[in-house]
């Protein structure tokens, strides 16, 4: 009897073993995918936020944090980001990280639709106020005096069109207040008034929910945390023993980052001009004209991602053709001062936008317009040289050659000049081995004149 209990206990151990292995098979690990958001929010960050949503959802993720340090960005690329936040199956925590972050502008717009938000101890947001070089600001009356509306009284109409921009922004950030239960009140204000907050002051209104230094602590204090999200689903999050993975840019993200910057279209623009002159001027090469197109289409699908005042774009192009002009036409610099006048003024037109990392700083303009100027200068010079050096091929040359008489005939002489077999006049009698000098080209016709050995030069 004991043995056949034995057996059965050891059966009934091995079958709950075997039970146990097949529940941890089927419940996966906790995961957590990390994206880093620093600098300037352009397309290239957008993109890499989406891709990071569809992968989040694709593999059943429990969080995405958006660790985040930026000054802000292009409010389409925002809103493209938050249009994902806001669809997303998945939880997303934005985490204004590390120490010394900022969250300004279009980044407390991102924080404010995430369905969670988090600081580092000395990090701050807010500043959210839209800004564009193309939109005046707002004047307020002598008497100062509101509208009405929490922003200044406009009399002009480039004010009206600033309040418009400011009160479509400041309705949009209440409304993800509203929807995310955060301070609406520090929403608006960070738009109509650039107000910010520091961490603590934040965590203290109710615009974020934790303060913590690193990803791993901030995962241990919302284990537990139960989330709705915006289809009605709740999830509650189990992330203290959650595996971690950082999403990395990839080659494509990197490229597009590369060419979004305006500093970086700019000087593709500029290639891209200089290489299809070259090829115009001196046909059959290639390699320029090869070189100017394509940096010239990536120039254009760079400001076709980017706030550009096309304005500016032709005053660059009409600052290039003005100095390419200078190089070969006798304008006393006249077209060369208005050519680098006219790309520096464009150049500062150029991005509608005054988001730093966005920007197209003066320094960079006038150097890049003086070397320009330098680069077309040389090329006029060497140009110069050229047409005064004696010609080496073609018509011209030959006339100074010299040569022998090979034949003598009725009606025709030839000499032999340069290697070829000329027919040859002279108003000189010429007999076979005499020595002539060419005077004229008269057609398919040399017209010469006999030399002595001690004349040949």
């Amino acid at each position: 009897m004991m043995r056949i209990l034995a057996i059965v206990l050891s059966l009934w151990f091995g079958f709950a073993a075997v039970l146990q292995g097949e529940d941890n098979d089927a419940v996966p690990a906790a995961k957590v995918l990390v994206v880093t958001v620093e600098g300037a929010i352009g397309p290239a960050t957008a993109e890499l936020v989406e891709d990071a949503l569809q992968r989040a959802a694709n593999e059943s993720v429990n969080l995405l944090v958006l660790e985040m340090d930026t000054p802000g960005g292009l409010d389409t690329s925002m809103r493209l980001m938050i249009k994902g936040i806001l669809a997303s199956p998945v939880p997303v925590l934005t985490f204004v990280s590390p120490d010394g972050a900022r969250a300004a502008s279009a980044g407390t717009f991102i924080l404010y639709a995430s369905h969670i938000a988090a600081m580092a101890p000395a990090t701050n947001l807010g500043a959210a106020s839209p800004v564009s070089i193309g939109a005046p600001p707002s004047r307020s009356s002598p008497s100062g005096q509101s509208d009405g509306t929490g922003g200044p009284r406009n009399s002009t109409g480039g004010d009206v069109m600033a309040s418009k921009v400011t009160n479509d922004a400041a309705a949009y950030i209440r409304s993800l207040a509203a929807l995310r239960g955060r301070d609406a009140d520090f929403a608006e204000r960070a738009v109509r008034e650039a107000a910010s907050l520091s961490a603590q002051e934040a965590l203290k209104s109710g615009v974020i929910e934790y303060i913590t230094r690193d990803v791993p602590d901030l995962l241990n204090q919302l284990d537990g945390l139960e989330v709705t999200l915006d289809n009605g689903a709740r999830l509650t999050l189990a992330t203290a023993d959650a595996t971690v993975e950082r999403i990395e840019p990839n080659w494509r993200h990197q490229i597009l980052a590369l060419i979004s910057n305006p500093q970086i279209a700019l000087v593709l623009m500029m290639i891209g001009v200089y290489g299809l002159f070259f090829e115009f001027t001196s046909p059959g090469f290639g390699v320029p004209g090869v070189a100017g197109l394509i940096c010239l289409v990536v120039a254009l699908y760079s400001f076709q991602l980017l706030p550009v005042n096309w304005a500016g774009v032709a005053l660059i192009v009409l600052g290039a053709l003005l100095m390419i002009g200078e190089a070969f036409l006798p304008s006393f610099g006249a077209l060369g001062v208005g050519g680098l006048v006219a790309f520096v003024v464009g150049g500062l037109f150029l991005v509608d936008s005054e988001v730093p990392g966005l920007m197209v700083s003066l320094p960079f303009l006038v150097a890049l317009g003086a070397a320009s100027a330098l680069l077309l200068f040389a090329i006029g010079v060497l140009a110069v040289r050229s047409r005064q050096r004696l010609v080496v091929s073609g018509r011209e040359q030959m006339i100074g050659a010299t040569g022998t008489v090979t034949h003598v005939g009725a009606g025709a002489t030839y000499a032999d000049i340069r290697g070829e077999s000329w027919r040859v006049m002279g108003s000189k009698t010429l007999e076979p081995g005499n020595t002539v000098r060419v005077t004229a080209v008269e057609g398919l016709q040399l017209r010469v004149e006999p030399v002595g050995h001690d004349d040949i030069t």
